[in-house]
């Protein structure tokens, strides 16, 4: 956890809550770092680089918070420089609930996850969308063939990060990757097949 992510995270109300369950000593040695933006290092900008998907949550106007699952091809969320994530926002169920509350309040937060390694990456920041975004960044956000209506871009401030545990996470595989991993295992088992085939045609 950074400085900056704990500074923002953890509100009085929140140390409040550390204290009565006795973490509040060593977090608070988090905290004591410069009050300035994370800037993301290689070590994000590659984890980021092979998600297809993330979850967004923003607040509206009612105070209710809303989570929204975003996703896309691997590398559909890009990092533009240390601080600013981009990407392409696709044609969904046109509830605009996002966007809506974006104009009362910009402060987002963004959970990244890697289920097969157990690894998550948690983002907050501002943000904006632009919804007559140059066609040129349009083109360097998409994946050539994605067939999807891009609607604006959105862009996002890095303010903080932090890694999380592993702890709780269960592992989960995409059928791409259930496949890769069983390749060299179906392969074999197709020329075993073949080979049992074999070898009771030459007992008959």
């Amino acid at each position: 956890m950074t400085s900056r992510y704990a500074q923002l995270a953890f509100t009085p109300a929140v140390r409040g809550r550390q204290r009565l369950h006795g973490s509040r000593t060593t977090y608070a040695r988090i905290e004591q770092g410069p009050e300035q933006a994370d800037r993301f290092t290689p070590e994000e900008a590659e984890f980021i680089a092979t998600r297809d998907s993330l979850y967004l949550a923003s607040t509206g106007e009612s105070g209710w918070p809303y989570v929204q699952h975003r996703g896309g091809p691997p590398g559909f969320l890009h990092v533009l420089d240390e601080t600013t994530l981009a990407f392409a926002d696709f044609r969904g169920n046109r509830q605009y609930i996002t966007t809506g509350n974006l104009q009362g309040n910009d402060k987002v937060a963004l959970l990244l996850m890697d289920y097969p390694r157990r690894i998550r990456l948690k983002i907050l920041g501002v943000a904006t969308y632009d919804e007559d975004p140059a066609p040129e960044l349009v083109r360097s956000l998409t994946t050539t063939g994605y067939r999807a209506i891009v609607e604006r871009v959105i862009l996002i401030k890095l303010a903080a990060y932090d890694w999380n545990c592993p702890q709780h996470i269960t592992p989960r595989y995409t059928a791409k990757e259930v496949e890769e991993s069983t390749s060299e295992l179906r392969a074999r088992i197709t020329w075993l097949e073949k080979e049992n085939a074999a070898l009771r045609a030459s007992l008959r």
